[in-house]
């Protein structure tokens, strides 16, 4: 009888998420639980881009900021105390322009896979974990972003023989198993590092909703995520 008074939102989510959070939650219609999650992954993607895909987005934040990897961020100091130093900033400059030139145009392809969440994807997102809108936008999104953010990276990294170098070099610490393998293509180093930064951002706008909800400056973002605390 009691589950009998639950309204269709509850039941139609199937929410796992305590006797007084499904209380306040049903109180929300299903329409507007969905709105809401659509209007906090929006959120999220807006101040990704916005903070990334700018000149210094990458480059003057030190959490997302790409450096040389493994081996050869270590052989850093070496590479100047050889003259080197002003190839190495070159280098790092050119990556983390790319990327911020890359995110400025992943806008279409997470707005894209806002409008295809499901009513599934809603209910993972609003009773999941804390980077639920970030898993979200991972899963659905990740090969579309690398399909578009490689060419863009690939562009600005020609610019500069210094790409040609670093491959050359960073294949040889690969083989030696100093630079994980991954990492010895310049282009798919940037391309990740960029979609790594981008969901690292989008994922701080969440932790910040779901902490305060009140100060989102939404009623539906107040109202839905705001009765999960």
């Amino acid at each position: 009888m009691h589950a009998l008074k639950h309204s269709v939102f509850a039941l139609f989510f199937g929410l796992t998420v305590g006797f007084a959070q499904a209380g306040a939650l049903d109180a929300i219609s299903s329409g507007d639980a969905s709105a809401g999650v659509k209007e906090a992954l929006a959120k999220g993607a807006d101040y990704a881009v916005s903070s990334l895909g700018k000149s210094g987005g990458f480059l003057g934040n030190d959490k997302v900021k790409i450096k040389l990897p493994g081996y050869l961020d270590k052989a850093d100091s070496a590479l100047r105390m050889f003259g080197m130093g002003k190839q190495a900033d070159q280098l790092v400059e050119t990556m983390n322009h790319a990327a911020e030139n890359a995110v400025a145009e992943a806008k279409p392809i997470l707005t894209e896979s806002i409008k295809k969440m499901s009513v599934k994807d809603a209910k993972d997102i609003l009773t999941g974990g804390e980077d639920s809108v970030t898993q979200y936008f991972k899963r659905t999104s990740t090969d579309q972003l690398t399909a578009k953010f490689k060419p863009i990276v690939k562009n600005e990294t020609a610019k500069l023989k210094l790409a040609d170098q670093y491959n050359k070099f960073a294949g040889k610490a690969a083989s030696a198993g100093l630079v994980d393998k991954q990492n010895a293509d310049v282009d798919s180093y940037v391309t990740q590092k960029a979609m790594d930064g981008l969901f690292l951002m989008i994922a701080e706008e969440e932790k910040k909703l779901r902490a305060n909800p009140m100060g989102a400056g939404s009623d539906l973002l107040k109202n839905v995520f705001g009765a999960l605390n």
